[in-house]
């Protein structure tokens, strides 16, 4: 597999321990998913001269190791399982067990090349309350599709009240992560920013900042493939295949499509143009929205990377 100068350990994670392996050499070790178990670990790696870690995202039982080690100076990558599985079918990798997955993972974090900077720690800690406000939010949509099937007055009150009490929650926990994004001075000019865009509230703009912390340091193209809103092609000799979104982060995608339909009938004028001048030439109602919500990420970006309030002048671009 492929060579490189940096020394790379791969982790495989469960809820319980953690197998390790170092890339190019036979000695592999397991830990306990704990913080006595990562010092160890840290120790460990220091020893074996190791700066890169490879660790698959695995529900979030990765994510107090992945903290440990970069607060101990270790370059970590957090590999998606659809990389690491790619990868292993490129190298005709197909068995599989813990050891193996660590050693595989090794080398997959040791093949690339370009390494993206770790997050925000201020970012990546508000993140589980976004996820949690995304889920009190599911759980919304299915009370509301409940209540469409009951007709007895009490079950419809007792319905009614918990979506009246998850609405409350909701709104508590927006309020909480605008205020911890405005206990900063940078986090809060960025989010100023963002909000500077019709259409654009303050919902989505939480998730644009916490769920990209890339904003303002990719280009336009970039920032769509990693939020999963580039069209890519599909194309095979005469055939012309229709061109798809896929991938990316679906968090994300998901709360910009919710804002492109209100952003692209009302509130956002060069959205609106857009739409319009889509759907004439005969573009599905669905391909529409996914283009205005390309077109909010891209505007996000713009304003954070020029470091200026949305222009409607600049709507344009």
């Amino acid at each position: 597999m492929t060579q490189t100068s940096t020394r790379t350990a791969g982790i495989d994670t469960s809820k319980s321990k953690l197998d390790v392996a170092v890339h190019g050499r036979t000695e592999h070790w397991q830990v306990a998913n704990s913080l006595a178990g990562w010092r160890i670990l840290t120790t460990k790696l220091a020893e074996a001269d190791v700066s890169r870690i490879g660790i698959e995202a695995t529900g979030g039982y990765e994510r107090g190791a992945v903290e440990h080690l970069r607060a101990a100076g270790f370059t970590v990558l957090v590999l998606q399982p659809i990389q690491v599985k790619a990868f292993g079918r490129v190298h005709l990798r197909r068995a599989k067990n813990d050891v193996l997955d660590a050693v595989l993972i090794a080398a997959c974090a040791a093949a690339i090349e370009q390494v993206r900077d770790a997050p925000d720690p201020r970012l990546a800690e508000l993140a589980e309350h976004l996820t949690f406000l995304e889920q009190i939010e599911d759980d919304i949509k299915r009370c509301k599709t409940r209540l469409e099937h009951i007709d007895q007055p009490a079950l419809r009150r007792l319905v009614l009240g918990d979506i009246a009490r998850l609405k409350a929650r909701r709104l508590a926990q927006i309020r909480y992560l605008a205020r911890q994004l405005r206990a900063h001075r940078d986090l809060a000019a960025r989010l100023d920013l963002v909000l500077s865009i019709p259409g654009i509230g303050e919902r989505t703009a939480l998730a644009l900042l916490i769920r990209m912390p890339e904003l303002g340091r990719v280009s336009r193209e970039e920032a769509a493939a990693l939020a999963g809103l580039a069209p890519f092609d599909n194309d095979s000799g005469q055939h012309k295949g229709q061109r798809r979104i896929a991938g990316g982060r679906a968090r994300l995608r998901r709360s910009l499509f919710a804002a492109a339909l209100p952003a692209a009938f009302r509130w956002n004028k060069a959205l609106i143009v857009l739409y319009t001048r889509l759907t004439a030439a005969g573009k599905a109602h669905n391909a529409a929205l996914i283009a205005c919500a390309r077109k909010l990420l891209i505007y996000a970006n713009t304003v954070i990377q020029r470091g200026t309030p949305w222009r409607e002048q600049a709507s344009a671009t």
